[in-house]
């Protein structure tokens, strides 16, 4: 995955992600924070990696907590 291609979907929805930013990034695993009632709904995408560790390992270099979101796989849009 292109560090280009990241830094384009960092921050945004992963609704909003066109099908050829999906299929560049399949395979690839998303952080995206927990939903909780002090948050605002909005999905962001926050990280991007080969694994979920990756993910955790970016969100703390940010001094982000990694126990605050979730890691899903990115699926090509159909």
């Amino acid at each position: 995955m292109g560090e280009g291609v990241r830094q384009q979907v960092i921050g945004r929805s992963p609704e909003r992600l066109s099908p050829k930013e999906s299929l560049a990034l399949a395979g690839q695993w998303m952080a995206l924070e927990i939903y909780t009632p002090a948050t605002l709904p909005l999905r962001r995408i926050q990280a991007l990696g080969d694994s979920a560790e990756e993910c955790m390992r970016q969100l703390a270099e940010r001094g982000l907590d990694p126990r605050r979101f979730e890691y899903l796989p990115v699926k090509p849009v159909e």
